[in-house]
């Protein structure tokens, strides 16, 4: 599809294709198709821009624009000009709850935004200013991951092209972390861990999900005996953390743990499966009692993707395995957030790059993206019962859990059938890989012990490698990684 549309304007590369010289390049087309989509999902927020933000609370659910720039704004006091995490709070929420590094991009948006005038001006144009900023980050987000796999960049419009993405983009400030972390990935696969280990802690100081990458990375690093790597990487993303937030720590612990302290006291919420057994039933759990079983559940995850990656016939790429474990803390946490989409979009991306199942995925999601803001409608509009009852939005729930483990299932499948990976179909081993692209197994288990490790299929016709003019010729077998520049 991505192939055949790029036809109107040049179409694929082929083999004798000098490149270089050519501007429409495919990272820039990506990179404006982004921009594009998310300038269409700033459409989208037009009638809460317009008004529903401001007047009435139903409005912004029935026209599903709903976003936390605008409400936030006031609301952890940057219209009145107090300091994230040293100032006090009015209201129930004592300090701002998001980790430093976006309690920096919310400050660094509010100095932008003009002092005077009426408050919904001021709140109209924070929205504006961050949606700038946020739209930045969606560029960066399109160029890395049309970059780290070098000979596939058009994958990247699985990423730009989005439905998901255009509609939580502007939400709330995931984007910060999710370009962060695409960044970190693009370094990685230049085999460059410490700028790797530096990008992912700045992700980490934005959002928390980012550092569950460093599990599938040691994991992938154990069985190919890559310590060196893991550990500069690692050394690399706590020194960057720590930059970032040990002055805040020091300066203003109490505001400082609110984040923490708020994930661990924040009860069962929208959009996770916790919340559907706690509105089924006659004595919900207790928030503490979740918080044991979520962990307990994403303990026993993990355990089941590191015995994937270490008995695999042959070694998953990082991409699969990073999209695992972010799928699988987003399956078993007690809250999911639409815009928590946007962590897994990047990753999908990479580790399953097949229009079809991306499409049916993230059909889900934007099911579930209407389905809970039909739901809020439901719950504000008292007795008129405008929107969708709770036995639709438990369905919308069910569906998007349902959408994420189907991808979860087709990654998993590629992981134990090489031969079925798109991206190793051409012949690459783990072009996200880095220094693990193409390395030996030092350590497996199990089956990967006693058999040799399964290559990719053989192919029958020439198969295009972006950005090298080489092809892989006919009755050729693609049987292991090939370097760059080989014939």
């Amino acid at each position: 599809m991505a192939a055949a549309g790029s036809e109107l304007i040049g179409g694929p590369m082929g083999r004798r294709a000098f490149t270089g010289r050519a501007w429409w390049s495919p990272v820039r087309v990506i990179a404006l198709v982004m921009i594009g989509m998310f300038a269409l999902g700033m459409v989208q927020k037009l009638p809460c821009y317009n008004g529903a933000w401001f007047f009435g609370t139903g409005a912004q659910y029935t026209h599903a624009c709903y976003s936390d720039i605008p409400h936030l704004f006031q609301g952890r006091g940057f219209a009145d000009g107090l300091v994230p995490y040293f100032d006090r709070l009015p209201g129930d929420m004592e300090f701002l709850e998001y980790p430093v590094l976006t309690g920096v991009f919310m400050e660094v948006a509010s100095w932008v935004t003009p002092g005077s005038g009426s408050l919904v001006e001021r709140e109209q144009i924070y929205w504006l200013v961050n949606a700038g900023m946020l739209m930045a980050c969606a560029a960066v987000i399109a160029v890395c991951v049309a970059r780290t796999h070098r000979r596939r960049p058009w994958d990247a419009l699985l990423v730009a092209l989005a439905p998901a993405l255009a509609l939580t983009a502007t939400i709330n400030w995931d984007l910060l972390a999710v370009a962060l972390t695409a960044a970190a990935l693009l370094m990685w696969s230049r085999e460059r861990p410490f700028a790797f280990g530096v990008l992912l802690g700045l992700a980490t100081a934005a959002k928390l999900y980012p550092a569950l990458i460093l599990g599938p990375l040691f994991l992938l690093c154990w069985r190919a005996g890559k310590w060196r790597a893991f550990g500069t990487a690692l050394a690399g993303s706590a020194g960057a953390w720590l930059v970032v937030n040990l002055p805040v720590m020091i300066g203003a612990f109490e505001g400082w743990s609110k984040f923490y302290t708020f994930s661990e006291e924040r009860g069962v919420d929208f959009g996770s499966f916790w919340l559907v057994l706690s509105q089924n039933s006659d004595q919900p759990l207790a928030t503490e009692t979740v918080n044991t079983l979520a962990t307990l559940l994403m303990v026993l995850a993990c355990a089941l993707i590191a015995t994937l990656v270490l008995m695999a016939p042959r070694r998953p790429r990082l991409a699969q395995v990073a999209f695992l474990v972010v799928a699988a803390f987003i399956l078993t946490n007690k809250v999911y957030s639409p815009q928590y989409v946007l962590w897994l979009i990047p990753l999908a991306a990479l580790a399953r790059p097949r229009w079809r199942d991306f499409l049916i995925w993230q059909s889900c999601e934007v099911l579930y993206y209407l389905g809970i803001w039909m739901y809020l409608a439901y719950t504000s509009s008292g007795d008129a019962q405008r929107g969708l009852p709770l036995e639709g939005y438990h369905l919308a729930i069910c569906l998007h859990l349902a959408g994420t483990l189907y991808l979860c299932a087709v990654v998993v499948r590629d992981a134990l059938f090489p031969e079925r990976d798109v991206v190793r179909r051409d012949g690459d081993d783990d072009p996200s890989g880095g220094v693990l692209d193409g390395a030996p197994d030092r350590f497996v288990l199990g089956y990967a012990a006693a058999h040799p490790p399964q290559h990719a299929a053989h192919f029958d016709r020439p198969v295009v490698r972006w950005g090298t003019g080489r092809t892989i010729g006919d009755g050729l077998s693609a049987s292991g990684p090939v370097a760059p520049g080989s014939s």
